[in-house]
């Protein structure tokens, strides 16, 4: 049954052709916002770790 799929017509062709437009437009909105989201956040943690952290030798992340 995999091989078959629903036949379209001209009408429903247009149908989905002008749905896949919509939906494309909505998804690169949405990836918009999340970049600027990202990126905004990655800017303010840059500044927060120049202001109050700094690097030492050792690793402080394990435990002993």
């Amino acid at each position: 049954m995999t091989k078959y799929k629903l036949k379209t017509g001209k009408v429903e062709g247009v149908v989905v052709d002008t749905y896949k437009k919509i939906e494309q437009g909505v998804v690169d909105g949405y990836q918009a916002i999340e970049d600027a989201v990202v990126g905004t956040y990655k800017r303010i943690e840059g500044k927060f770790v120049d202001k109050f952290l700094e690097e030492t030798a050792e690793d402080t992340t394990s435990e002993k």
